[in-house]
């Protein structure tokens, strides 16, 4: 094991790789007073700062009100992945809305990793972004799963993904635990902090206000709706709400429609970079094909940030090591002696049917919310949706919009227990190879 390197003030307290390793962030003032503007933006995370950069750089005059710190949520601890896509295949799409929806939806599934790229090379954002994510089987009807995947990709235009046989598998990930997978050169992976911080940043530039430490504890709804802090409000001709699983209660009509689920990840010390490549040759994003994958990748510094698991519900194992830690060393049994210097877990909003949801809950109150765990590159998408709504641009709004809101199985009591049960039911079908 290599000494521990000593690494920065870790950004707002948090205990992940990224919070360790994030670009200089001021701390932002909290919410004292009356403000206006013309449009205010509840959270400021991939979502929230998405839609918020969209508007000034279309020239709004944009407020946003975040309850903790810029991407202290999901965005600042999630496995920095741009996976291309949604939750759901394109396929299921069809199956339940119809064929325009999956064509709708198709046209709109690589827009999020674009709008990345575009961002940092225009705002010069220094996020470690790097180009390519591969989807790994464990068994064959994972690789029956990748091979209509990728089918389905290039029905859809995308003739850059690649399939890869058990042969070539080893040329993305050298681990002996695939029988093969494919390789998305448009997907990636980057430091998703520093990229949320940048957005912010660069929001700034143009002019844009951000309050930190304030939650919102009441919004209205009204024409002129406006949101209220314990110290302060703003006032606003349009609101976007983009809390996602880290709304709470205010807006309990939309954090009711979703499930907040935890996912665990660890970071192992520096390894070294001849390690890491031995282990990742092409530097991508990995993520296997089971209901609950595991997901990882190298970061700049030489170290392996490893994920998976989920606790429905919210909140933290007993022991993320203890979950994690053994998943990884499946995978990469060179590991067995590294040292693992950080753990955490982040919650992502989960949908009954997986599908975003996107709407109005009056004429003057848009929201966004439930990427069911594809959220780095989707929401860059539907922040830009949002705004295109306020420009009275509604037709790609309104492809997610018209997608009826499908509440979950047993209600706010038992939903927990089903989502439990159904991922106990397709994880056994994982480990039977079906």
């Amino acid at each position: 094991m290599n000494a521990p390197v000593k690494l920065r003030q870790a950004y707002a307290d948090m205990p992940t790789y990224y919070a360790a390793t994030a670009n200089p962030a001021r701390e932002r003032p909290v919410l004292r007073g009356d403000h206006r503007c013309d449009v205010c933006v509840i959270g400021a995370g991939f979502s929230g700062m998405s839609a918020a950069l969209e508007l000034a750089e279309r020239g709004y005059d944009v407020i946003v009100v975040e309850a903790r710190r810029v991407g202290w949520g999901a965005s600042g601890r999630n496995g920095g992945q741009l996976v291309n896509g949604y939750s759901r295949s394109l396929s299921e799409v069809r199956k339940h809305y119809g064929e325009q929806a999956e064509r709708d939806f198709g046209a709109m599934a690589l827009e999020g990793a674009g709008i990345i790229r575009e961002r940092v090379k225009k705002y010069n954002i220094e996020c470690d972004l790097r180009d390519g994510n591969a989807i790994v089987a464990m068994h064959q009807a994972h690789m029956r799963f990748l091979r209509e995947r990728v089918a389905e990709w290039r029905r859809h235009g995308h003739d850059s993904v690649r399939l890869l046989e058990k042969e070539e598998v080893k040329s993305a990930v050298n681990s002996e635990r695939y029988v093969g997978g494919y390789l998305d050169p448009l997907g990636g992976h980057m430091h998703s902090l520093n990229y949320v911080l940048g957005e912010a940043a660069a929001f700034e530039n143009l002019g844009g206000k951000i309050f930190e430490n304030s939650r919102v504890e009441h919004v209205d709804r009204s024409d002129k709706p406006f949101v209220q802090s314990d110290g302060g409000r703003v006032f606003a001709e349009k609101l976007l709400i983009c809390g996602n699983a880290y709304l709470g209660d205010e807006v309990g009509d939309l954090s009711s429609r979703v499930l907040s689920v935890s996912s665990q990840i660890i970071g192992t010390e520096v390894l070294g970079e001849d390690v890491v490549n031995d282990l990742i040759p092409a530097n991508c994003a990995v993520e296997d094909a089971r209901y609950i994958p595991d997901y990882y990748r190298r970061t700049a510094d030489h170290r392996i940030i490893y994920g998976g698991g989920s606790v429905y519900g919210g909140g933290d194992p007993a022991s993320i090591v203890d979950k994690i830690r053994p998943q990884m060393l499946l995978t990469f049994p060179e590991l067995k002696n590294a040292r693992i210097d950080f753990a955490w877990s982040g919650n992502f909003a989960l949908t009954m049917t997986r599908y975003p949801q996107m709407g109005r809950l009056s004429p003057s109150v848009y929201y966004s919310q439930g990427d069911s765990g594809h959220g780095v590159t989707t929401t860059q998408m539907l922040g830009k949706r949002l705004v295109e709504a306020i420009d009275g641009q509604l037709t790609k709004f309104d492809v997610f919009a018209s997608l009826r809101d499908i509440p979950f199985v047993g209600g706010k009591v038992f939903r927990v227990p089903y989502c439990v049960l159904g991922s106990w039911y397709y994880g056994l079908r994982d480990r039977l190879g079906l």
